[in-house]
């Protein structure tokens, strides 16, 4: 980290406005749907069905078992089909599992409900495993696993910040289902063992704020913790940072904290009151490529393609593809990727080729960087495949947050260079 720093955070144009206020819009696949097997990891996958069996909306279809348990259920009725291999958000190809759907969505109860006041922290933490609950934020890991063994917990952080450009997706989860936040809040608080919750969310949501407000004044535990309009403050490390004033090394459990999305904590108070698995999504589209930004509600498993047909298509021919927002998310050469459990956002963007300057060596990459790193540095040990330097400036510290890139008056693409430096280290490793 560099002695002196800047403020580490800046306010973007968030485009917002684009889908923060329009109706949710229901799709459904044209045809077939592809559930996702992995997460682009070599995860050991039990499938549970076989080509030809019928399934409902909430039948359970594989487990994966290593390295966490995770089971897959249907998000959509229909007959099984093959094992396809085909690219994934990840930018790496995965098996998916091929449901033919018949578009009736006759639906089954994948779990019994539990009143989780009257259920033990253990079978609590049991459900959650059990119903397949996965972070919604976009990153996808498997959210029992951070309450099965907590130690000094004080404090669970329900983060819906929400600072990425153009995504509005948790915001309207949020808005539409507020009574079931503040449910899978309670039940998420007990798993962890902490003796408070905050919801942290940026002031500038006042309807949204007053609403949370209003419910949480018979919840001594729970409160609203509001946070500036700044981008990264959403990111795990900054919002704790801002929460407690302390730092930690890998993860927050280690300074007494356990983080979790807002729309993990509505998913689990729907699957906690209806024994429901998820099977859809509520996923921003947005970005000056679409002729009609908006967030859809959506079965997981469904094509990016059938998407964008339903909602109106694409507003030029040429156009950048992200799954996820602008800052943090990655482009991909196709939109015949699917939409999983844990999505929030495909940002679609008109190409607009810019022409990088030479480096004015302002330093601002390095002031504005969250995790207090040297961008450009790394970025040119990267460029002259000095992996000793990549070492010893800690680029495998760097979230991807784009800020970099944002910031620099000379138009360099510094975050990919710092992602190419971050592979090139984990390659060394390994």
């Amino acid at each position: 980290m560099p002695l002196w720093v800047g403020p580490m955070n800046t306010h973007l144009n968030g485009h917002k406005e684009l889908t923060a206020q329009n109706e949710i819009v229901t799709v459904k696949p044209k045809g077939d749907v592809y559930i996702p097997l992995s997460n682009g990891n070599n995860a050991a996958v039990e499938v549970l069905v076989k080509e030809g069996d019928k399934v409902k909306v909430g039948s359970l279809l594989a487990k994966r078992s290593v390295p966490f348990i995770v089971p897959l259920y249907s998000s959509v009725s229909g007959t099984v089909g093959p094992v396809k291999s085909m690219m994934h958000a990840v930018l790496k190809p995965c098996d998916h599992l091929v449901i033919h759907d018949d578009g009736k969505y006759e639906k089954i109860q994948a779990f019994k409900p539990l009143d989780f006041e009257k259920a033990s922290r253990e079978e609590l933490v049991d459900f959650i495993m059990n119903s397949g609950l996965q972070g919604c934020g976009g990153a996808g890991f498997p959210t029992y696993m951070k309450y099965k063994n907590p130690v000094g917990i004080n404090t669970l952080i329900i983060n819906a910040v929400e600072c990425e450009p153009y995504i509005t997706a948790d915001y309207r989860t949020m808005k539409e289902f507020i009574e079931d936040l503040v449910y899978g809040t309670k039940a998420l608080l007990k798993a962890s063992t902490a003796k408070e919750a905050i919801i942290a969310i940026k002031k500038n949501k006042v309807e949204v704020c007053h609403k949370i407000q209003a419910l949480l004044a018979t919840e001594p535990n729970i409160r609203l913790f509001m946070v500036p309009d700044l981008y990264p403050m959403g990111w795990e490390r900054t919002l704790v940072h801002k929460y407690t004033n302390k730092r930690y090394d890998k993860l927050p459990s280690e300074i007494g904290v356990i983080v979790n999305n807002a729309t993990t904590a509505v998913t689990l108070a729907q699957s906690l009151k209806l024994g429901k698995a998820t099977d859809e999504k509520i996923v921003t589209f947005s970005g000056d490529g679409l002729k009609h930004p908006v967030n859809v509600r959506v079965p997981y498993g469904t094509t990016i393609k059938d998407v964008v047909e339903a909602i109106g298509g694409y507003s030029s021919e040429d156009v950048l593809l992200i799954a996820g927002g602008p800052m943090m998310g990655k482009t991909i050469t196709t939109d015949q990727f699917v939409v999983t459990q844990y999505a929030n956002a495909i940002t679609i963007l008109k190409t607009k080729p810019e022409e990088a300057l030479a480096c004015m060596r302002c330093g601002r990459c390095n002031d504005t960087c969250p995790a207090g790193l040297l961008p450009v540095r790394i970025n040119n040990a990267e460029a002259a495949k000095d992996l000793d330097l990549i070492a010893k400036l800690s680029a495998d510290q760097c979230i991807e947050c784009g800020l970099c890139s944002y910031i620099c008056p000379s138009r360099i693409d510094v975050t990919e260079g710092v992602r190419r430096a971050k592979r090139a280290l984990q390659l060394r490793k390994k």
